[in-house]
């Protein structure tokens, strides 16, 4: 054969799947977990939060037991010392793939979603496809893969390879989870003679628990949308008017609706979801002067690093986001008391996102806060059951 004739059903096809529960929420809560040194954060103000499996872990399971519906891991390729500065940002690095299938042994409900650069090195979607349905049992269901093609200038090198056009890129991931579909089918053996990959009586074990995996494309361009409407359940997507809640959220409505017409067009739904940083403290004004303090000790050696890799990259989401915006983090910048945030995220509810998943500075006590003093006032304003 060829190709299935048939797409694979993904996991919002079954009624019972973990991710279909997940979905009944009003508005999904995640939480990007903090798998590198300094987290999303380029500041050196003291902190507690760590990058090592133990406080990951920890994270995972208090989310998990104040009813978050997913936890995330990012994944980049830096060189040695990170991104220098003070911290040395990011200079440890948790691999996602790995962490994300290790959190789901010791979770029960909540969904793990892992960060994989499909096109680097002699990624095959055979290892993929089987590794994989493997963590999707492991997982009971529960396992995801964000499937990302690779913008920054310095990544591929790494891995003995230039940097792909944009596009092409796209062109390369549609082939790729098209066979990663094919072989989850797995009606009989898979022979197909490809633009970039070959297979001859392909086959691999075991069918996932719930069509395939649960699949997530972080994508902020025409062609990353069409890419994601073709073969994902989640989008992830940034802001398109930079970091600033007040100055961006007038633009979320039709950036939203641009990413879920892109399904449509294919004749599926998918969900979108956000990164906004909370900054939530008792009152609005506490939550301003801690925000102030951690951008007034922004790593300014890290930032600048950081800043130039995504300037020669060739990325399109998050166009109007400035340097000075990587020291608090995020894609979105929460700041207020319970209520302000409360607000904040019914209008990004209202503005059609299906979910967030939140940063925060020091994770630990922010979102022990943010499980106490916010998540009520989102249930009583009907955005969580």
């Amino acid at each position: 054969m060829t190709r299935a004739l048939d797409p694979v059903p993904g996991p919002l096809d079954f009624p019972d799947s973990p991710l279909s529960r997940a979905a009944r929420q009003p508005l999904m809560l995640g939480l990007f977990l903090p798998l590198q040194t300094g987290a999303f954060s380029q500041s050196t103000l003291p902190r507690a939060t760590q990058w090592d499996f133990e406080y990951n872990r920890h994270l995972t399971q208090l989310a998990e037991a104040s009813g978050f519906e997913f936890v995330f891991g990012l994944q980049q390729w830096i060189g040695k010392g990170g991104f220098g500065g003070e911290m040395n940002y990011r200079e440890n690095f948790l691999d996602p793939f790995i962490s994300t299938i290790a959190l789901s042994t010791v979770t029960t409900n909540i969904l793990s979603i892992s960060t994989v650069h499909v096109l680097y090195g002699n990624w095959h979607p055979m290892h993929l496809a089987r590794f994989a349905a493997t963590a999707d049992h492991i997982a009971g269901g529960r396992y995801g893969l964000n499937i990302v093609t690779g913008y920054a200038t310095g990544e591929p090198p790494m891995f003995g390879m230039d940097r792909i056009d944009h596009d092409r890129r796209y062109d390369m991931a549609d082939e790729f989870t098209s066979i990663l579909s094919d072989l989850w089918n797995g009606r009989e053996n898979l022979t197909y003679d490809g633009e970039f990959y070959k297979l001859t009586d392909a086959y691999v074990s075991p069918r996932p628990k719930y069509g395939r995996p649960i699949l997530v494309a972080a994508s902020g361009s025409p062609a990353g949308y069409d890419f994601a409407g073709r073969h994902v359940d989640i989008v992830f997507t940034a802001s398109p008017a930079g970091a600033d809640y007040d100055g961006a959220i007038d633009a979320m409505p039709e950036h939203v609706a641009t990413i879920k017409e892109a399904a449509r067009r294919h004749g599926r739904e998918v969900k979108v979801i956000i990164f906004p940083l909370v900054i939530c403290k008792e009152t609005d004004a506490e939550a301003v002067a801690y925000r102030d303090e951690i951008v007034a000790h922004a790593d300014t050696g890290s930032l600048v690093n950081y800043h130039a890799r995504h300037t020669t990259g060739d990325a399109q989401a998050w166009p109007e986001h400035v340097l000075a915006d990587r020291a608090l983090g995020g894609h979105l910048q929460i700041t207020g008391g319970p209520e302000r945030v409360a607000e904040a995220l019914e209008r990004l509810h209202a503005a059609g996102f299906d979910g967030v998943q939140l940063g925060f500075y020091d994770y630990e006590p922010e979102l022990a806060f943010f499980n106490e003093a916010v998540v009520p006032l989102l249930k009583a304003r009907g955005l969580r059951g």
